[in-house]
């Protein structure tokens, strides 16, 4: 009964949202990342040493780290705290917003992000009065990462960017953002599991290949052979370290922290990454279902939630997944109400509009609060390729591309 409830104020909700235009949605994000940035930087003029904008200045001053020779998987403390976990290629694309003060630069920054995922957001298959109710089950995440002045929105929109570009036949073009985002975050090579969806797979893994050399070896062009390599050894190193460091927001952090459980993080991730590929088996032996979305979803949410660094920020990228799997397919009873209790458990939890700032500091982040339902979630789409039966896939896959 009471998931019966859930779904009937939901469909209350969503029908009201479905009747604003999208187009004013995409104005509230743009005006978000503005009103974030100017915020962030006027917000800091009191702090006495850094910055709430600090993940930005680690990106936009690794581009004078790099051109100067300087190592940049070390501390800067004069600029910055924590470290630049990214690649030297990064770096240098950060010379886009390094000439720039930092004002500008930072709402640059935000916009280009939220443009980038406005645009994949408008190549899914969604209905357009389905568009807006996406959007707004999104637009708390998004202020989350906003906040934080990363890339996470960027990188969700080039993973789904990649899938329509496979969709399309695109394949150099897919495997050309996909390793932008492995030169980001390294975690990008889970979505490359995407190409096992589509013919010309070999074709997939040469442009792959391709891309990959072109981009390790961009930033010849501002500095020596020697000081890549040292700089590529640097941070081989640091992410070997890395690793062991914490379980983040992340299942294993879940499973930790509620449960006491010591993990074997390589063992974890090992039988994750087994589960994860066992629907592209079940697809690949009977090819006649389409399941390509929900594979999407799968890996927006698998990078997150089986991340030993996951924190808050990156939830955009988990909650985009959510969002995709429920929102281009029929809705069900369960699927409203785990979609509902993810949107509670994973947005509503960790702002400071809706929990107090001490139970979100209490508990929420420290409990690993935000990967619980985002785990449920993905475990059903992980299951679902085996259970649903012949007039359902037909059905979603009508949904899917009636849509598109």
């Amino acid at each position: 009964m009471q998931s019966l409830a859930i779904k009937g104020r939901w469909d209350a909700i969503c029908r009201a949202v479905s009747n604003i235009p999208p187009k004013y949605l995409y104005t509230l994000f743009l005006l978000m990342a503005v009103g974030i940035s100017v915020h962030s930087w006027y917000s800091s003029q009191d702090m006495e040493k850094w910055t709430r904008y600090n993940n930005f200045l680690i990106f936009k001053d690794a581009w004078a780290h790099l051109i100067h020779n300087q190592d940049l998987y070390v501390l800067y403390p004069a600029e910055y705290y924590d470290l630049y976990k990214y690649s030297p290629s990064f770096a240098m694309w950060m010379s886009a917003f390094a000439w720039m003060p930092d004002v500008p630069a930072l709402i640059c920054w935000n916009i280009m992000n939220v443009v980038i995922f406005l645009i994949a957001i408008r190549k899914l298959p969604v209905k357009k009065d389905k568009q807006s109710v996406l959007l707004l089950f999104l637009a708390i995440e998004m202020m989350i990462a906003l906040t934080s002045s990363q890339i996470n929105v960027l990188i969700t929109g080039f993973f789904i960017l990649a899938w329509h570009c496979m969709e399309n036949k695109k394949i150099w073009l897919a495997a050309l953002l996909l390793v932008v985002t492995i030169y980001i975050k390294i975690f990008g090579i889970v979505a490359l599991s995407l190409f096992l969806l589509y013919p010309q797979r070999w074709k997939s893994a040469l442009y792959t290949a391709f891309w990959t050399l072109v981009i390790a070896v961009m930033p010849l062009l501002v500095i020596s052979t020697e000081q890549l390599t040292f700089l590529y050894k640097s941070w081989a190193y640091l992410l070997a370290n890395d690793y062991s460091a914490s379980y983040g927001v992340s299942v294993m952090g879940w499973w930790h922290t509620w449960f006491n459980m010591d993990i074997s993080k390589q063992a974890f991730i090992l039988t994750a990454a087994a589960i994860f590929m066992a629907p592209f088996i079940k697809i690949l032996y009977s090819r006649e279902t389409k399941f390509n979305l929900s594979m999407l979803a799968s890996v927006l949410i698998w990078v997150v939630i089986f991340n030993h660094k996951g924190e808050s920020p990156t939830y955009i990228i988990a909650l985009t997944g959510v969002a995709i799997w429920y929102f281009t397919q029929p809705p069900t009873r369960l699927n409203t109400t785990l979609a509902v209790l993810t949107l509670v458990f994973t947005s509503f939890s960790s702002t400071d509009l809706i929990t107090p700032y001490w139970i979100a500091r209490t508990y929420v982040e420290p409990y690993a609060v935000k990967a619980v339902f985002c785990s449920i979630v993905w475990v059903k789409i992980v299951l679902e390729p085996f259970f649903v039966t012949q007039a359902s896939k037909m059905v979603i896959a009508e949904e899917h591309y009636k849509a598109a």
